[in-house]
């Protein structure tokens, strides 16, 4: 079956600070959204691939990386992979920006709305 994206809004692009994470709420997933100072918008899970979890939305930017606050392990936005010497990767979501609106894309598989847990 294919993976069909949905586009969700999440906010204005004013609503993010440049090299500023946020967390941003579509269903049931928690994202952490970036706004790089080139103007590069990244989304991935808002849950560092430490063993030991953690916040990412927290860290802080260096290009189009994110240094997870808890672990200081270097992850690249791009594609989610942390970097050497440490290693694991999160799962990332495309962004667009259309007339100043932010949205994300998720696969329509992902997002659970309301019922319970």
């Amino acid at each position: 079956m294919e993976n069909v994206l949905s586009y969700y809004p999440a906010g204005t692009l004013e609503d993010y600070g440049a090299q500023m994470g946020r967390v941003v709420h579509i269903g049931e997933l928690e994202l952490a959204v970036f706004h790089t100072s080139t103007g590069e918008m990244y989304a991935l899970d808002n849950r560092s691939p430490h063993p030991k979890g953690g916040p990412l939305a927290e860290g802080i930017i260096s290009g189009h990386f994110v240094y997870d606050p808890l672990y200081d392990w270097k992850i690249d936005l791009k594609e989610g992979q942390v970097q050497s010497p440490d290693h694991g990767q999160v799962r990332t979501y495309p962004v667009l920006v259309e007339d100043g609106t932010v949205k994300i894309g998720i696969p329509s598989e992902s997002v659970h709305t309301g019922g319970s847990r």
